[in-house]
């Protein structure tokens, strides 16, 4: 037996700094789609590779829309081949464009972004190839401003009841107790900042 060609989209990769990671498809074109029981390999080379260009996706996600398009699995790995040797998706790029993006944008610490990767079935060299490239310092400056402002929401009786509640909240977002910690070790800042406002 011989593999199938597949016919190349007539489009071209757009990987621009301004292409957001993750980004959904088109509203009406994904809805028009799952409509229908099932989908060429054609056609869904030409939507993923258009959907690519506009922003990151890793393969996992890309799977996942062809299960529900009803390709079969060697189609998959054929539409998938494709379009990682035409450098319409990277599993390295997407991992650190995500990684940026959710540390930046929604403030999450390292273990949430960790867990969301591991979801999304990237490798974990990739994985933590991107986590790695985040320093302490870019973390520090998401969640201090966090526990600052949730400092002065929190109801507390006592001091320590009051940090057990940011160490929660904190952790909910994926943050690493070490950071935390030297967060909480500077609350002193906070009533400081609140007597002189």
């Amino acid at each position: 037996t011989h593999s199938r060609r597949l016919r190349a989209p007539s489009l071209c990769p757009r990987h621009d700094a301004g292409a957001q990671a993750c980004g959904p498809l088109e509203p009406n074109s994904e809805k028009t789609m799952e409509n229908k029981k099932t989908v060429s390999e054609e056609k869904a080379l030409a939507n993923l590779a258009n959907l690519c260009s506009k922003g990151e996706h890793c393969a996992g996600e890309l799977i996942d829309k062809m299960r529900r398009w009803g390709l079969d699995e060697a189609a998959q790995e054929r539409v998938v081949a494709y379009l990682e040797e035409h450098h319409f998706i990277d599993e390295t790029r997407y991992c650190h464009a995500f990684v940026e993006d959710k540390v930046r944008f929604d403030g999450w610490g390292r273990r949430k972004i960790e867990q969301a990767l591991y979801m999304k079935r990237v490798s974990r060299e990739a994985m933590d190839e991107a986590l790695n490239s985040v320093p302490d310092d870019d973390y520090l400056a998401v969640l201090r401003p966090l526990l600052q402002s949730k400092w002065r929401t929190i109801k507390a009786r006592t001091p320590y009841e009051r940090s057990m509640k940011l160490i929660k909240y904190a952790m909910g977002r994926g943050f690493e107790m070490r950071l935390i910690r030297q967060c909480i070790d500077e609350a002193a800042d906070f009533d400081d900042d609140d007597d002189e406002s």
